[in-house]
This record gives structure tokens, C-alpha cells and sequence, in this order.
């Protein structure tokens, strides 16, 4: 058995900031007065939108918030995914808004301009009204696209 568990994960895995304060960049909205500094202030989350370049922080930004938030983490890849995984996902995060300890849910939708627009109503109507959700776009170019 290997004593070092973390020598398996991926090495952006690895070198992902564990706290607000690791984070390098970003100041436009982790700085002091910054909508999302302001959010991890307050202690309320908020549905936001990250975009951006893939590596720029999507990603851990929303792993942060719920960590910060004490909110269960579901990570759904747009690309990978699709209408059973956002079930599950907005079944998941009822169940621990019920549950005995009432917790939050913050649900990262990478690449969600990739889902069709069935997957994009269902989105809208269900999260919406369920829990905290943050989606993660990429970065577009002049003339990108995003649903």
C-alpha cells in the first residue's frame, strides 16, 4: 500500500490551492471588495458564472466556495455528461438540504455551452430553484459562441 495516497492524483490535482489565500490571480474577483471575496465573506453563496482559459481557476474557485460554504461539491463535465447527471445531482443536493444536517450544494457545470438546450431548460428550471449553482464556461474567442 502506497503511505502517500495524493502520488496518484493528477499533478494539477495535486498543486490546486486549498484555500482563498493560495490562489495566485483572479483579483478582479477574489480582491478585497470583489463580488466572489464578498460572497466567501458573507458566507453566502451565490449563482455565478466563471469564465475563462482553461487552468485559470474555474474549477477550484467553485471547490473553495464550498468548502467555505460547508456545501457538499458535485463536478459535472458538459462534455462527459447529460440530463441523468443533473438529476442526480439535484437529487443529491435535496437529500442534503433535507437531511438531518441541512447542507448547501454547489454544483460546477464545466463546459455547460456543450449541453443541448433540452439539458439547458432543465438546468434553468430545476438548479434554479434548488440550490446554489456555478457554471464553468471557456474561454471564447471573437465570434465564439456560448448557448
Amino acid at each position: 500500500m502506497n503511505p502517500n495516497p495524493s502520488a496518484h492524483q493528477p499533478l494539477a490535482e495535486r498543486l490546486r490551492p486549498h484555500t482563498l489565500g493560495e490562489v495566485i490571480g483572479q483579483q478582479h474577483v477574489l480582491g478585497p471588495g470583489m463580488p466572489l471575496r464578498l460572497a466567501f465573506e458573507s458566507g453566502q453563496p451565490h449563482s455565478c458564472i466563471l469564465w475563462g482559459s482553461p487552468g485559470v481557476g474555474k474549477t477550484t474557485i467553485a471547490r473553495l466556495m464550498a468548502q467555505a460554504f460547508d456545501a457538499q461539491f458535485i463536478s459535472i463535465s458538459a462534455v462527459l455528461g447529460g440530463v441523468k447527471d443533473i438529476r442526480e445531482a439535484v437529487e443529491q443536493a435535496q437529500s442534503a438540504r433535507d437531511g438531518l444536517m441541512q447542507q448547501r450544494t454547489i454544483v460546477f457545470v464545466d463546459e455547460v455551452h456543450r449541453f443541448n438546450k433540452a439539458v439547458n431548460y432543465y438546468i434553468k428550471q430545476r438548479l434554479r430553484e434548488s440550490f446554489v449553482q456555478i457554471f464553468g464556461l471557456p474561454h471564447c474567442f471573437a465570434g465564439g459562441k456560448h448557448a
